[in-house]
């Protein structure tokens, strides 16, 4: 007498599995993850933006600010505490991630499968701007910490090459995307905002702000380059005062 034989079950890819509160040590990892993308990730982020900002008064005025950052108590400390060690974990542990994860937009093609997919792109974008970034600005060439007053004509010289021009203005549109998304997704994960009625308002929050720090930080760019201080020295000093600070001129 023939049976009838089941069909063999379908070998499922590995992915990440559904994270619930107390299952596994996953659980933590990847609630550490997005912990450290709002602090201290996102606050250096602002606070980054924001120094550069003080690039459009000039190159004794970015000095300045940068002298300031580099005076800071227990300032390595705090540097690899709080800054390198975090953003090493937070990007490569993002990385892992996704390459456990499977994206499918093209049977799927939701606006939350795109905002995935977006996500993991501008994160490994942003991983890559911030390492070379990092190495060339803080780990390479003129020592910043020990000469505050080159600061200014270093980025210069950086971004006079228009190709890096043009990488700087994609990761910067990718940095601000990852970071406005990101601070969504920590709110709604966090049951920070509960219900579509509060993650829709706060997703109007989290665009403006992203838009924000973009635009300030794309006019940080342009400070470097604009004409206003073309071929700025190599090293300016940065004890002066306040008036003058507001009327140097770069010609």
């Amino acid at each position: 007498m023939a049976t009838a034989q089941h069909p063999a079950a379908p070998k499922l890819r590995a992915g990440v599995q559904p994270l619930r509160a107390g299952e596994g040590n996953s659980f933590i990892w990847r609630k550490l993850h997005s912990l450290l993308g709002i602090i201290p990730i996102g606050a250096f982020l602002i606070e980054h933006l924001l120094s550069n900002f003080e690039a459009l008064k000039g190159p004794v005025a970015y000095a300045a600010q940068v002298r300031f950052l580099n005076s800071l108590p227990l300032v390595r400390v705090l540097e690899w505490t709080f800054i390198f060690l975090p953003l090493a974990y937070h990007g490569f542990y993002g990385v892992y991630i996704w390459l456990r994860g499977k994206s499918n937009v093209v049977y799927y093609p939701w606006a939350g499968n795109w905002m995935y997919v977006a996500q993991r792109w501008t994160g490994l974008i942003s991983l890559l701007y911030i390492g070379q970034h990092v190495w060339r600005q803080r780990f390479s060439g003129v020592d910043l910490p020990e000469h505050p007053g080159a600061a200014f004509w270093k980025v210069q010289q950086e971004l006079s090459h228009p190709i890096m021009l043009a990488i700087y203005a994609i990761a910067m549109i990718a940095v601000c995307w990852h970071f406005a998304y990101g601070v969504w997704l920590f709110a709604a994960k966090w049951g920070i905002t509960p219900g579509e009625t509060a993650r829709r308002r706060f997703g109007w929050i989290c665009l403006a702000g992203g838009v924000l720090l973009c635009i300030m930080g794309l006019a940080s760019m342009w400070a470097f380059i604009s004409p206003k201080y073309q071929n700025a020295p190599q090293e300016v000093p940065v004890n002066q005062s306040v008036v003058q600070l507001q009327s140097v001129s770069v010609s």
